[in-house]
């Protein structure tokens, strides 16, 4: 199957546990350098499909490809070093200080030592982050602290894609705001192709240049934040809009 430009392709898609579909045959293309937020209610299906992009669970059928490649489980492995993914709680391995989590896959792929340190101070730089916090554990460190180490470590190697499932969603909200503030900044300056997954439309309209809003594995609607808001594609769609109260409504439903 022929690919177009799209870093990240996904041709009929269904991913199933125990005879039930956690994700529905979908096909969706990524445009490059923009930011699509995935968003649904809990159980609708887009952490899976976040997972099944970064080839941590295969699919049931169908097709994936990432910058034109197939994804398999034989490939998926190096296929990763092109995608940098960050979760909820940051996922630090508690036994290694935050310096060597961001390292870890540098060192594995025998990186020098000047190009490691090089490019440590330039992301603790992008991420404001004092050099000096690295040398501390995953325990040592705030929530905040915690979320910048980890998007530093899935920025290490440079990679085309950013996958983030719910970074902020643990955070208290006066640093969630204030990280939302940086990470958007990020996203502008690094021009990289980044999928988000959240429960917050408030977030969504905030980050995305798109905005896929998902049901029990199905998508619903695609757009931008205002084709969500102004022209609903059903009932559930504005359901879950007049849910989210910190949104405001369109004029002409007030």
């Amino acid at each position: 199957m022929k690919s177009d430009s799209s870093p990240i392709q996904l041709y009929d898609v269904r991913k199933s546990f125990n005879g039930h579909d956690a994700l529905a045959p979908v096909t969706l293309s990524f445009r490059s350098a923009t930011t699509t937020v995935l968003i649904g209610p809990s159980g609708c299906g887009k952490s899976t499909l976040l997972r099944v992009m970064m080839g941590l669970i295969q699919p049931s059928a169908g097709q994936v490809e990432i910058s034109g490649v197939k994804l398999t489980h034989q490939n998926a492995l190096a296929l990763r070093h092109g995608i940098g993914y960050v979760i909820q709680d940051g996922g630090l391995f508690p036994h290694l200080s935050a310096a060597s989590n961001v390292t870890l896959l540098a060192r594995h792929l025998n990186w020098t030592e000047q190009k490691i340190v090089a490019r440590v101070q330039q992301l603790a730089a992008l991420v404001r982050l004092e050099l000096g916090t690295l040398q501390r554990y995953p325990r040592e460190l705030s929530g905040g602290q915690q979320q910048r180490v980890a998007l530093m470590r899935a920025l290490m190697l440079d990679p085309p894609i950013l996958l983030l499932d719910e970074p902020l969603g643990a955070l208290d909200p006066v640093i969630r705001f204030e990280l939302q503030e940086e990470l958007k900044a990020i996203f502008s300056q690094l021009k990289k192709t980044v999928v988000m997954v959240t429960h917050d439309m408030s977030e969504a309209a905030f980050f995305g240049d798109e905005i896929i809003l998902m049901r029990a594995g199905h998508i619903v609607q695609r757009g931008a934040p205002m084709d969500l808001l102004e022209r609903p594609a059903d009932a559930f769609v504005t359901a879950f809009i007049r849910a989210q109260r910190a949104l405001p409504q369109p004029a002409h439903a007030l």
